[in-house]
């Protein structure tokens, strides 16, 4: 027979492995206990009749020992499962514990309680967001960060995406609009648009070549002493009095220099005597700053 008083005795006064001892007090570390305290009354081991509630992956259950049972370990503790519902848990432990002692009783339902409390907190937190603090390992994250920025470059993935791209759209695979890269797909624009806006800028260039005034000048000379030449010899002295007088009289800004011009003389035998010096033609050319035409003078 199973003897409650004796058993207490030994845990005890003796030795129990499921006793914590601290400065405030002794507590209980077996499962199966009401309160955690280690006493007379609340110890599993030496009560052959007890009761309980334990928490089962968020599932109540009311645990019972009998006295009739203590020869059978196995079936040692029968279990009835508890509602969620706390008004309901309370009716259950009230009909399965109607003649059970008082006391005994009490303790159950404070525990119920408190479990129940416990519970609704974990929902509670369940549904907020809360930061995990890991652990990172720096040097494998380097390594992994070097190895994936090598392998890139390797692969040259940008470059190949490109090339099929083009290939494609060349081929006319891409009919209608497609989704394609927005990166690859920006640089091709812009490449097209550096391409259009260089033949712009060759088409519209404008080249400044040195002219060779100075032959053109010379040759203007020469075309102009020509036509003197021949005016001279086709007109008559009267004539070129009178464009001498024409010129003196244009207000212009040119030093003109006269000509001088031997006239036929009379002698006494009745014959004229023409003395004739040599041909000397000079030309003078200069242009005037508001009109812009040039004036020919004879000497």
């Amino acid at each position: 027979m199973q003897n409650d008083d004796v058993i207490w005795d030994v845990i005890r006064h003796h030795h129990c492995s499921y006793m914590a001892k601290i400065q405030t007090g002794n507590f209980c570390r077996n499962p199966y206990n009401v309160t955690g305290i280690c006493n007379r009354s609340s110890c599993p081991l030496a009560n052959s009749r007890y009761a309980t509630i334990r928490d089962h992956d968020g599932i109540f259950y009311l645990y019972m020992k009998t006295i009739e049972r203590a020869h059978m370990p196995n079936k040692l503790w029968e279990r009835v499962r508890l509602p969620k519902n706390y008004m309901k848990a309370l009716e259950i432990i009230d009909k399965h514990l109607e003649y059970w002692p008082k006391l005994l009783v009490h303790k159950i339902k404070q525990r119920l309680t408190k479990m129940t409390q416990y519970r609704i907190r974990m929902v509670k937190l369940s549904k907020k967001v809360r930061e995990k603090i890991m652990t990172v390992p720096r040097k494998e994250v380097k390594r992994e960060s070097r190895r994936e920025e090598k392998a890139l470059r390797a692969a040259q993935i940008e470059n190949v995406i490109e090339k099929e791209l083009l290939e494609r759209l060349n081929k006319g695979v891409y009919p209608d609009i497609c989704n394609y890269d927005e990166e690859i797909f920006n640089k091709l624009l812009d490449k097209n648009k550096e391409e259009e806006q260089e033949e712009e800028e060759e088409e519209a260039e404008v080249e400044y070549v040195e002219g060779d005034y100075e032959l053109e000048e010379e040759e203007e000379l020469e075309d102009d002493i020509e036509d003197m030449g021949d005016f001279l010899k086709a007109s008559n002295f009267e004539d070129i009095e009178g464009d001498e007088d024409d010129l003196e009289e244009q207000p212009s800004k040119k030093k003109v220099k006269k000509a001088s011009v031997s006239y036929p003389l009379k002698q006494d035998d009745g014959t004229e005597k023409v003395t004739r010096k040599g041909k000397k033609v000079i030309v003078e050319v200069e242009r005037d700053e508001d009109v812009g035409n040039r004036q020919h003078n004879v000497m």
